[in-house]
């Protein structure tokens, strides 16, 4: 069910970004049921959860079953710890220097020499081996592979490290076929297979990402990494619902008599006499400059046009002759269900994908959490 947020309460500041956790949970519950039984969950809460605070998504998707937390960065996984997150956290980017400080975390390997380092730092415990299987962009070489993991059970016979998991990462997950993903699939299967053969027992074998755990059948992967899919993202038309809402409110109205330009450069002139609106969020904030030109706002149920260059602070919108003051309330983006713009609105305006959208929200812009319709 959709469950439309309508603010209940003026809200202090300028803007602020409402986050629905009841919609993380839905989306968590909606994927589970897709996948195939036994499968487990990792949610991954990176970027601080895409944007939308990663203590609370986490929590958020813990609570819906999701079973592992990934992310990133080392610092991203102490968080994680030092809120009173207790379940399997995977990090995949770090400096060797970093691997002193975790303790607990499963760390990503994919060379021997990293393999070493891990196996240095007295407190990493587990390590989970990363094939390149196409996507070229951290993993193995299949060529050093079986070096890797001859290595690696070494260390593991030796009771220094544990490979607790094996994995890599699709290029085209999003692909209805699976056409690309097969052979990803058929290939980290063979790494698996050579894998065991040094030795090794994985608990969890890993490879989709949202979309893929949706379009491929993989019955030998037991875990599966749901990052976009948290956040609404929905390259596979599961039914998943946007948990955020960018709210603002109008800082000033004036009238303006055709021939005006509006913002730096006039690249907007009026065609008639209108009445203008400042927004008082901008670039600084995460609006995409981008977008200037395109994109628009939902202010009394009415959508009004982003007029001239969106700015480090602030843009304008067109109003034409609707009746608004300062105070009235403006919706940047939401799930849609009120006929707002939506994220995936502002990435075609931008020119990029909703992902980066969220990512972007800027840090000025307080975030908070809800439950359903509650604000």
């Amino acid at each position: 069910m959709n469950l439309v947020q309508r603010p209940t309460r003026p809200f202090v500041g300028l803007a602020e970004a409402v986050v629905d956790l009841s919609a993380v949970r839905d989306n968590v519950q909606t994927l589970h049921k897709r996948i195939r039984p036994g499968t487990e969950i990792m949610a991954v809460v990176k970027a601080d959860a895409f944007g939308h605070g990663a203590i609370q998504v986490a929590r958020a998707a813990v609570e819906a079953g999701a079973t592992w937390l990934g992310v990133a960065r080392a610092d991203e996984a102490l968080q994680l710890r030092a809120a009173g997150l207790t379940e399997p956290i995977l990090i995949w980017l770090y400096d060797a220097s970093e691997l002193l400080l975790l303790s607990d975390i499963d760390v990503s390997v994919s060379t021997v020499a990293e393999l070493q380092q891990a196996v240095s730092a007295p407190n990493v415990r587990h390590v989970h081996l990363k094939l390149d299987t196409g996507m070229h962009r951290g993993g193995s070489a299949p060529g050093q592979w079986i070096e890797l993991t001859r290595a690696a059970a070494h260390y593991e016979a030796l009771g220094a490290v544990k490979v607790r998991g094996i994995w890599s990462h699709l290029s085209h997950g999003d692909e209805p076929d699976a056409t690309h993903s097969k052979k990803q699939l058929a290939l980290l299967r063979t790494g698996v297979s050579l894998a065991r053969r040094a030795g090794l027992d994985p608990e969890v074998i890993h490879l989709a990402n949202s979309a893929g755990a949706l379009t491929l059948d993989a019955p030998d992967c037991n875990l599966v990494r749901i990052g976009a899919g948290l956040f609404g993202i929905d390259e596979a038309g599961a039914g998943l619902r946007q948990p955020m809402r960018l709210v603002t409110k109008v800082a000033q109205v004036r009238r303006i008599p055709a021939g005006e330009g509006v913002s730096y450069g006039h690249d907007f002139v009026a065609e008639r006499d209108t009445t203008v609106a400042l927004i008082p969020i901008g670039y600084a904030d995460g609006v995409p400059r981008t977008a200037s030109g395109r994109a628009s706002v939902l202010v009394r149920g009415v959508r009004l046009p982003v007029i001239g260059r969106i700015t480090m602070d602030q843009f304008v919108v067109d109003a034409g002759d609707l009746a608004i003051e300062p105070g009235t309330p403006v919706v940047v983006f939401g799930n849609g269900d009120a006929g707002e713009p939506v994220t995936e609105d502002w990435a075609e305006w931008a020119g990029t994908i909703p992902h980066e959208i969220y990512c972007g929200l800027g840090s000025r812009v307080p975030r908070r959490y809800v439950e359903g319709t509650s604000s």
